[in-house]
């Protein structure tokens, strides 16, 4: 599969009810660089303007920082990006179960591979999942898995909020991709294979033209490890590749949400998001 070029535009930010005297705001909206990912330009642009300085936060994601000290009714933020993508390489290493239950793999991965109260799942859940996909590798396992909760949770734009856990989603039965990516996570954990959760935007089109402008998704897929991380989009029911750009990894929603902050003023109501992709090459 060939490489990717994708010029990225993130819109979001707030409106407030009357006038906010000082804001205080991190945000991560900034694309890794990896091996198989390049970010060959970045900006994160600031209404009202700001003076903002940048941070690599503990899981590796790159942190915009910025605060206001003067009134304003609202602050608007927008990161462009150009960003090249190549499919990641398969893993190469796949532990067997015994391996991956060694001490050193659970000393290594031990905050990934506890459970969080986004990514927390019930004792028979976890054993419905599992026995629908048992007799396979770590590696296999942990495919399968993602296929069975794709199965079993409607994909529902507007179903559930930010804060809904895993547990909600099931109940539900539905969700949008943060929701299904908090149980594949919960569910991975829970069977000792360590996962994290990833934040970044995806390209709608597979066969996406050249030169074209289209509405973008911030989107939410996981990463396993097997002896090597694995990325995997459970939403869609596929491996990450080129239409994948990583922005943020973490524990679950909470290690990454795109736009944070506290203020002090008036009420707030968000303005909502729009991302607008291009692929160039």
């Amino acid at each position: 599969m060939m490489s990717w070029r994708l010029k990225i535009r993130h819109v979001t930010g707030y409106k407030y009810a009357g006038n906010v005297s000082a804001s205080y705001n991190e945000a991560r909206l900034t694309p890794m660089t990896l091996p198989w990912q390049t970010t060959l330009f970045s900006q994160v642009e600031v209404t009202p303007g700001a003076t903002t300085y940048r941070y690599y936060d503990y899981w590796a994601t790159q942190v915009t920082a910025f605060d206001l000290h003067r009134p304003h009714q609202q602050l608007r933020v927008v990161s462009s990006s150009l960003v090249e993508v190549t499919p990641p390489p398969l893993p190469v290493v796949n532990l067997s179960w015994s391996e991956l239950a060694a001490d050193v793999v659970l000393d290594a991965h031990a905050e990934l591979l506890t459970e969080s109260p986004l990514t927390a799942v019930d004792t028979a859940l976890v054993e419905e999942a599992w026995d629908a996909v048992a007799g396979r590798s770590p590696q296999r396992s942990a495919e399968a898995l993602s296929h069975w909760v794709r199965d079993n949770v409607a994909y529902v734009p507007g179903s559930t909020g930010v804060q809904t856990s895993a547990r909600e989603a099931w109940k539900l039965r539905k969700g949008v991709c943060q929701d299904i990516a908090h149980l594949t996570v919960g569910l991975l954990r829970a069977r000792g294979i360590p996962a994290r959760y990833v934040s970044g935007y995806l390209h709608p089109k597979v066969e996406a033209e050249v030169g074209e402008t289209v509405a973008g998704q911030s989107h939410a897929w996981i990463e396993w490890w097997a002896g090597e991380w694995t990325g995997f989009d459970p939403t869609n029911g596929v491996p990450v590749g080129p239409r994948h750009v990583v922005v943020a990894r973490g524990r679950d929603y909470d290690d990454v949400p795109p736009l944070r902050g506290v203020y002090h003023g008036a009420p707030s109501k968000h303005l909502g998001v729009t991302v607008e992709i291009t692929r160039l090459a």
